[in-house]
């Protein structure tokens, strides 16, 4: 699948580069290269998005991070801090063809588990789904945006 596909997110720049003939993005997160899959190419416009349009600061951004649970190593796809290092917003991204369903939902929560965020986002760049933590019932709302920074 050709990971340059049109995404419900704005346009925005990527450094794209190919060596023998695999396409490479530059993460500004990481600071380096990763190969342009198609869940890169979500993952890489939501970071846009989160440090150009909603001012998310960059320092406070992690992306692909291994975590434990149980015997299993697990890789979040990024978690945006605050300050005081508490998690704001877990974002679980799916490759454009995939779509969010209940089994996407579950896989987040595992992170979530850990990392027990005010926000957990499910996005295959054409669907987004944005929850908020309601700390009093312990249950998930569903908003329609991608929440400001705080």
């Amino acid at each position: 699948m050709n990971p340059i596909t049109p995404l419900n997110l704005p346009q925005t720049k990527l450094h794209i580069t190919k060596k023998d003939e695999q396409l490479y993005v530059s993460c500004i997160i990481r600071k380096k290269s990763v190969v342009l899959s198609p869940e890169e190419w979500v993952r890489q416009h939501l970071i846009a998005y989160f440090t150009e349009k909603l001012d998310y600061p960059r320092g406070l951004i992690g992306v692909e991070k291994q975590i434990k649970y149980g015997e299993l190593d697990k890789r979040w796809d990024v978690a945006v801090f605050k300050t005081d290092q508490s998690c704001f917003m877990l974002l679980e991204c799916k490759a454009p063809n995939i779509n969010i369903t209940k089994a996407v939902l579950e896989q987040s929560l595992i992170y979530y588990k850990e990392l027990q965020s005010e926000y957990l986002a499910l996005s295959n760049g054409i669907e987004h789904f944005i929850m908020k933590k309601n700390r009093n019932s312990n249950e998930f709302e569903k908003i329609d945006f991608f929440p400001p920074y705080v």
